[in-house]
């Protein structure tokens, strides 16, 4: 009986023994499982997590390329707007800059139009003067020099030496000229006497050539006055002496070249400048 015990234990021992084995292969089966679906559900977490690191850390770089943009579109909006006011100065202060080209640009073309008016008249006056006085006598010569004409008169035509009386042969030729200044009642006439460097001896009435030259321009202005009726406020006496020559004074030819009157006929200054001033004052209206 005793035996039958001790072998009835032993068989029990041996199986719990095997049952507590295979539940431990089992339990150690299922916790590996466990483990397993531990260390997955541990991976996608870790990988969700980073995830959303990333996803927090591109929002906030959108997020702040989004302010970046936002300020900059602002930025825009304004330089927009002042370069909208800039350009409307500009362009205001490019239309007033024209207009006062133009403005320039038609006084110029005023002034052009009145001095071509006074070389259209100078013009026609050396014309009528070459015609009346003739071209063809050397010891007469009809220029223009800036607007102005001049008529040279060699002095032996005029004077006897030292002398201020006015020749007949010189009245002739004052009388064409008188005519064509006659017909200029605007313009003024400047006769200026002109002598060699030869000193004049003096007498009662004369001291020097400045004397010699002056009266000689007014002896001239006379003949012009009282034998051919031209106005004497057209008329202007002036003496030069011997200190414009035309050549030196180193020969007898070139002495008797010095030895000049000049009639100078001019537009009368102040009319002339009239003449601008109104054409002027057309542009500003």
């Amino acid at each position: 009986m005793k035996k039958n015990f001790i072998s009835l234990s032993i068989i029990s021992l041996l199986t719990t023994s095997c049952v507590s084995k295979k539940q431990f292969l089992e339990s150690e089966a299922r916790n590996k499982e466990v483990q397993d679906l531990l260390n997955s559900a541990t991976f996608k977490l870790n990988t969700c997590l980073e995830e959303k690191s990333g996803i927090n850390a591109s929002y906030l770089s959108l997020k702040d390329q989004n302010d970046n943009l936002k300020k900059n579109n602002s930025d825009l909006i304004n330089n927009i707007g002042n370069m909208t006011t800039l350009s409307t100065k500009g362009a205001q202060n490019i239309e007033k800059a024209l207009e006062t080209i133009k403005e320039k640009d038609l006084k110029i073309s005023r002034m052009q139009d009145a001095l071509t008016k006074k070389d259209s008249v100078t013009l026609a006056l050396v014309t009528s003067l070459k015609s009346s006085v003739g071209i063809s006598d050397p010891d007469i010569e009809i220029n223009v020099e800036k607007g102005v004409v001049f008529i040279s008169i060699a002095d032996k035509l005029m004077f006897k030496s030292g002398s201020y009386i006015v020749s007949d042969r010189a009245k002739e030729i004052l009388g064409k000229v008188a005519k064509v200044v006659n017909d200029k009642p605007t313009f003024e006439c400047m006769v200026e006497g002109h002598t060699d460097n030869v000193p004049f001896s003096g007498n009662s009435v004369l001291i020097d050539n400045w004397d010699l030259s002056v009266k000689r321009s007014t002896a001239i202005i006379r003949v012009l006055i009282k034998d051919h009726n031209v106005n004497p406020k057209q008329l202007i006496a002036a003496g030069r002496g011997e200190f414009i020559p035309l050549v030196e004074n180193n020969s007898i030819e070139n002495k008797s070249t010095n030895r000049r009157t000049r009639i100078v006929v001019l537009p009368k200054i102040d009319e002339f400048y009239d003449m601008i001033e109104k054409e002027m004052k057309k542009t500003s209206k």
